[in-house]
Order: C-alpha cells, then sequence, then structure tokens
C-alpha cells in the first residue's frame, strides 16, 4: 500500500483515518489473533481496511454510508488487488447491524462516536468468543476523561462516548482495556474470565 499517498490524500480532503500509533496497534492486535473474517464499521477511504486485509488471510465485510467514501474505498481495494475479499456494504450500519445474523473473529469499530453505544449490543453479539473489538477515537481530543464540560459542539459525541465506556467497563460478558495513545483505543474481548495483561 501506499501509506504516504493514502494519509496525504486524507490530510488534504479532511478525511479522518487512523492515526500512526493505532495503526501500528491495529496490526498488531491483527496479527495476533489471526482472523479468518473482520467487520469495520466505517469504511472512510479504505485505509484501514487495506492495513488489515494485508495483515492477515481474512476476509473483510466493511460499512459505509458516504457515497463519495465509497468509491474511493473501492477504488483504493481495487489498486491493492484486494477487491475478491472485501464486501463493501453501502448504507445505515445499525440497520446492517440489527438484522446481520453473521459471526466475526475481528471488529473493528471506527464510525460515528455518538453512535458506539448504540452499535455496542449488537456488535458484541456478531463477536465470536475470545476475540476483539478495537474501538478507535473511545477519549476523543482527551473530551471524554476531562473534568472539563465539553464544547457545545461536542457535547452529545462526549456524552455519548462516556455512556459507552461506562457500558463496557459494566459488562459481565467482556474483558476490555483502554489505551491511552492518540484518540484513545478500547480494545474489547468477549469473555470476562479472560482478563488483558
Amino acid at each position: 500500500m501506499n501509506e504516504t499517498k493514502m494519509r496525504k490524500f486524507a490530510q488534504d480532503n479532511f478525511v479522518p483515518i487512523v492515526r500512526p500509533e493505532t495503526s501500528k496497534l491495529l496490526i498488531e492486535n491483527v496479527k495476533e489473533i489471526n482472523p479468518k473474517s473482520i467487520l469495520e464499521v466505517g469504511t472512510a477511504i479504505g485505509y484501514s481496511g487495506i492495513l488489515m486485509l494485508e495483515n492477515s488471510n481474512a476476509n473483510l465485510i466493511t460499512l459505509e454510508k458516504d457515497e463519495k467514501m465509497k468509491n474511493l474505498a473501492l477504488e483504493n481495494f481495487k489498486e491493492e488487488n484486494l477487491q475478491n475479499r472485501v464486501k463493501l456494504v453501502f448504507g445505515d450500519t445499525k440497520t446492517y447491524i440489527e438484522n446481520s445474523n453473521e459471526k466475526f473473529d475481528f471488529i473493528f469499530l471506527d464510525g460515528p462516536k455518538s453512535q458506539y453505544v448504540k452499535y455496542y449490543p449488537y456488535l458484541l453479539k456478531m463477536l465470536n468468543q475470545n476475540v476483539r473489538i478495537f474501538v478507535d477515537n473511545v477519549l476523543f481530543q482527551g473530551l471524554v476523561l476531562s473534568k472539563e464540560e465539553p464544547p457545545k459542539k461536542f457535547r452529545t459525541i462526549v456524552n455519548n462516548l462516556r455512556e459507552f465506556l461506562k457500558l463496557v467497563q459494566t459488562d459481565k460478558k467482556v474483558s476490555f482495556k483502554l489505551i491511552d495513545i492518540e484518540d484513545g483505543v478500547l480494545l474489547i474481548k468477549k469473555n470476562r474470565n479472560i482478563i488483558y495483561k
């Protein structure tokens, strides 16, 4: 993958993609799990999808609701000759996950931050035992753990992310690890008996 080219395009066009340290952590997790099936919420230009596919033998289902992003991602998957391992679902994430009976070995959650709390129960149901949901941007510019009142334009996102973190922390079906790098990563494992070291 031409990482420099994709990062420059994302920067020039204000497309949020996975940051460098988070990318490394994502690759580590994918290699460790060695998934056969991956679900990605939030395709954008396909950058993280390509990363996950290049570091595994998995097939990927990726969900995107923006038509421009969908078309760019499809071009990028094709350029990397990965189109046969990707199914890009265009439309509303919640509608898709509510109606899906599929199971996945790895889920990468990087869609609309205010919706994480609504997606969580459905994604957990779709996750196989002892594997992982990798959630990006959970600390959202440091505002989620701050004692300060968030700016009005971010209030809904921050409050919903706080609710999401609380939901995960009190869920007896999972173990979790919050990692304070870049915009914050949360790893969720579906098995309370296995605690992260």
